[in-house]
């Protein structure tokens, strides 16, 4: 770029002056100018046009380094800042994954460990390993996309079956309605948006049970954001603590734990910040609605079984 916009200075010079030049040979054969005093004014003529280039490339030269350097220092910045990012990850998760390992070696001094305990403890590490992989992918995740069809109902029971054993110990119901539906969406990362929602609603539900069922778009009210009319919402449904209205409108910013997460303490903030970035590079939407005592709504919006072979998109 730098280059261009230095010959294209440097050639309209050139240009401008070889005219002015001409004009002045023709202007010496009209009116019988001496050549010798013609010579010298051209020859001054192209003096200045050699120091003008030689200035301009000067200047051009600076204006080039000063935005490689520019470039440089904010590349520079950028990397820093992820791995300091990722460097914070890293230490919660280390923190994080500890509670697990310590249960897990306390369950094994026993001389008959429940097995029960020791597989949940033992998810609970798998999934935390889990969690820091599809971290470390997150920010490249576009060149790991393959969108295809996929039938919505096994998808739900195969991310439910994973969690049947924290279901089972906690004394949860599950419930699935409605979910014989195609859609067009990346297998690998929307189960890993359902995993995320999931725990979550396992951390903060004591009580009572989870609810996943699908609903048209249709059927709803039109103040709703509706960004296809071929869609489906996928809803999953808990009977937990609530968030407070306050952290709403937060919750999927980076970091941010709430009201909820500061009490569990072992919430790290990065659970439904990457779950809405991966909803936004899969072209899906994700919105939260939920009131304090009365449990918790997460809502995800994508496109349904009318799908045309020229609609999948690979990456």
């Amino acid at each position: 770029m730098g280059k261009n916009k230095y010959w294209e200075k440097s050639k309209v010079l050139i240009v401008t002056n070889a005219l002015l030049a001409a004009v002045l040979i023709i202007a010496g054969v009209l009116y019988n100018i001496e050549s010798e005093f013609l010579f010298y004014e051209i020859s001054f003529l192209f003096l200045l046009t050699a120091v003008a280039i030689v200035i301009n490339y000067r200047q051009n030269k600076e204006e080039i380094s000063e935005t490689t350097e520019k470039k440089t220092e904010e590349l520079r910045d950028t990397r820093w800042e992820q791995m300091r990012e990722k460097e914070d990850f890293f230490a919660l998760w280390a923190h994080q994954i500890k509670t697990p390992i310590a249960a897990l070696k306390l369950l094994f001094q026993d001389e008959e460990p429940s097995i029960g305990d020791c597989k949940r403890e033992l998810f609970k590490i798998e999934n935390y390993v889990s969690m820091a992989l599809n971290y470390l992918r997150f920010d490249d995740m576009s060149g790991d996309l393959v969108l295809e069809r996929c039938q919505l109902e096994p998808l739900i029971k195969q991310v439910v079956k994973k969690f049947s054993t924290i279901f089972i110990y906690q004394h949860l119901t599950v419930e699935l309605k409605d979910l014989d539906k195609e859609i067009l969406t990346d297998e690998k990362w929307f189960s890993f948006v359902l995993e995320q929602v999931l725990s979550n609603a396992l951390k903060y539900t004591k009580t009572g049970g989870i609810k996943i069922f699908s609903r048209d778009i249709d059927n709803l009210d039109a103040h709703q954001e509706i960004f296809s009319r071929n869609g489906i919402e996928i809803v999953i449904r808990d009977t937990g603590v609530g968030i407070k209205s306050e952290d709403l409108p937060r919750v999927f910013e980076k970091g941010y734990t709430g009201y909820n997460g500061r009490i569990d303490k072992k919430a790290s903030g990065l659970g439904l910040y990457m779950c809405k970035g991966v909803c936004d590079k899969l072209g899906h939407k994700i919105r939260i609605e939920s009131e304090v005592g009365r449990g918790t709504d997460v809502i995800i919006t994508v496109l349904r079984e009318k799908i045309s072979a020229s609609d999948v998109k690979r990456y």
